[in-house]
């Protein structure tokens, strides 16, 4: 949810019942991010938490101080991705805050449980951005990561319906967790040409580039995802330095996300878009999937077993 997951949107969804969720490097600095925590605490009431996203890099950003500007600001749930949250547990527990881990496998799941985390959020193959390298799907890794985990899972990649959310339940996780489905409300601070872009595309319309870096990533179908691929397939090493250009988050968040080009840049978006048919507000999306999945769980699922 980079450059999506501010404060108007983390509210809205906070407001609607969900736990809504800032992107910490969307702010430019740990004090940005700070006033960010503080301008959605006068959107809502309701608990709300800050996604951290811990990445290699040449000049990585200062983890640390934005981990401390999440403490100093009083915020007590923090989803982590990428790298092991290990360095930054004694100081995030230290103040009471519990850490969701976001995992791609069976494995890393495990270890987030070994580190101290509270929770897992197991995000499978259809998800957006990294789905990691094992390419397994949510209705087996959800199961196969519950039946070992002795802390809570919440289901996260491809989930847009409330039949996924009893599903997910069924599978044994807690909750699910959505990305893509929230940047098609009306909330959502994108283009509303990016909006329309998920509800007129089909589950089809993705691409996973960066494979030949061992970084798979799943982006919209576009020109310029298409020319990476092409040149990801050239023979030999991939020069990143070739790719940097048209990767670039700036490119994406200045030329899609905020100008509504859905063609000049790269942007994330999961398989869910073949499920997307509206542009409904938080409330309206939340209220409706909570009602689906008990009617698929109190009269679906009775059915059958009547008719067994």
């Amino acid at each position: 949810m980079m450059w999506v997951g501010r404060a108007e949107l983390a509210a809205a969804v906070s407001n609607a019942g969900g736990l809504g969720m800032l992107t910490a490097l969307t702010q430019p600095t740990p004090q940005a991010l700070a006033e960010e925590v503080a301008r959605c605490r006068i959107l809502t009431r309701n608990p709300f938490g800050v996604n951290l996203t811990i990445l290699p890099s040449i000049k990585p950003p200062p983890y640390a101080e934005y981990v401390q500007a999440i403490i100093d600001s009083g915020v007590k749930i923090v989803e982590t991705a990428g790298r092991s949250p290990e360095p930054f547990m004694p100081a995030l527990k230290g103040a009471g805050v519990k850490v969701i881990h976001k995992c791609t496998s069976v494995r890393h799941a495990l270890k987030a449980e070994s580190v101290g985390c509270d929770a897992v959020s197991i995000d499978g193959f259809e998800c957006a951005g990294h789905p990691g390298e094992d390419d397994v799907t949510n209705l087996v890794l959800i199961p196969a990561a519950c039946r070992r985990l002795q802390i809570p899972a919440v289901a996260s990649g491809g989930i847009g319906t409330g039949a996924q959310l009893a599903a997910a339940l069924a599978l044994g996780a807690e909750g699910i967790n959505m990305g893509s489905r929230f940047v098609a409300t009306r909330e959502a601070p994108v283009h509303q040409n990016m909006k329309q872009a998920m509800v007129d595309g089909d589950e089809r319309q993705t691409t996973l580039m960066f494979r030949s870096l061992n970084n798979t990533c799943r982006v919209f179908t576009n020109p310029v995802s298409a020319e990476v691929l092409s040149i990801e397939a050239r023979p030999g090493a991939t020069d990143f330095s070739e790719l940097q250009p048209l990767v670039a988050g700036q490119r994406g968040r200045e030329r899609c996300i905020e100008a509504g080009d859905i063609n000049d840049g790269v942007w994330t978006v999961g398989m869910v878009m073949g499920l997307i048919d509206d542009i409904p507000s938080c409330q309206e999306l939340i209220d409706r999937m909570v009602a689906e999945a008990r009617w698929v769980l109190r009269q679906r699922l009775a059915t059958i077993l009547d008719d067994g």
